[in-house]
């Protein structure tokens, strides 16, 4: 009987979760999703591969049509800030030998008046290049990842002030109950993004994103996100593989987390302009978070 009784409690818990969940806003449902991706950044430390194609498809599935370029990345960052909202971030390259120490260094930050700041280190060239933290020329492409398809304004978070969100519909989507979202950046924020509008198939139990639509300031369709392997680590949902399609120039990335481990003692000093063009500096830091990761 008092199994049957725990049963019975524990079926309303979840009617009465799944209720609120549903009368969420469309801005409490993405700040939601904010507040899971922060905690994927939360002293943490990932291997990632980034898989890069010109695609097309053949018996319907979706394939590369040329030899991909591959590369793995190791990556740490922190959140600081107030109520640790800010996230610093360092990504270098391992893999090609070619193209080894090739680094990009973000800082985001959570407040809508302050510009997000990231630095590319090219290991040929010698030296560290500030990107620009956005752009009103929509015929420019932002500034991507390594070469891939992921921009640096895909990768950010927070500024939820920044935009407008509406739920467009709820249902379900590959099996998981969803709000469809669009978020449209207010008219400051549109002088300096790409996108004139998004899309964001959010699973409402998870607070992660399955799918993801971006539209230029026309109206056209010009990126699409699918999101794959989404599991729960440490208490955090995440997606262990994200493929981003650019519909214009018919090229796909594929980021696929290999290993990622939280709450690590990470260095703040680290995450500096140091770490790109000091070697011996890096590898002592990169060395100390790979033992901390075993």
């Amino acid at each position: 009987m008092r199994f049957i009784n725990k049963v019975v409690l524990l079926c309303l818990s979840l009617s009465v979760i799944g209720v609120a969940q549903a009368q969420m806003t469309a801005r409490e449902l993405v700040q939601k999703m904010d507040d899971n991706q922060l905690q994927t950044t939360d002293a943490s430390f990932n291997v990632m591969q980034l898989t890069t194609c010109k695609y097309g498809t053949k018996d319907g599935k979706l394939k590369c049509v040329e030899k991909p370029r591959i590369k793995v990345l190791e990556s740490a960052q922190i959140n600081m800030g107030d109520n640790n909202k800010d996230t610093k971030s360092i990504a270098i390259i391992v893999e090609p030998a070619s193209e080894r120490g090739i680094g990009m260094l973000s800082y985001t930050y959570d407040a809508s008046d302050k510009d997000n700041e990231t630095w590319l280190y090219l290991s040929a060239l010698g030296k560290v290049k500030r990107i620009a933290s956005g752009s009103d020329d929509e015929e420019t492409e932002p500034t991507s990842m390594f070469g891939s398809e992921i921009s640096t304004e895909d990768q950010e978070t927070g500024k939820l002030d920044d935009y407008t969100y509406t739920v467009l519909q709820r249902g379900t989507y590959k099996g998981r109950p969803v709000a469809v979202i669009e978020s449209v950046p207010t008219p400051q924020r549109l002088q300096h993004t790409r996108y004139g509008k998004v899309r964001t198939w959010l699973d409402t139990e998870r607070f992660v994103s399955l799918k993801i639509q971006m539209f230029d300031k026309r109206g056209n369709a010009i990126k699409q996100v699918s999101v794959a392997q989404v599991e729960k680590i440490n208490g955090i949902w995440l997606a262990r593989s994200m493929t981003f399609k650019n519909l214009v120039s018919q090229r796909l990335t594929n980021m696929k987390i290999k290993a990622i481990t939280f709450g690590l003692n990470i260095d703040e000093g680290f995450l500096t302009q140091r770490a790109l063009t000091d070697q011996a500096f890096r590898q002592r830091h990169l060395k100390i978070l790979r033992e901390q990761a075993q």
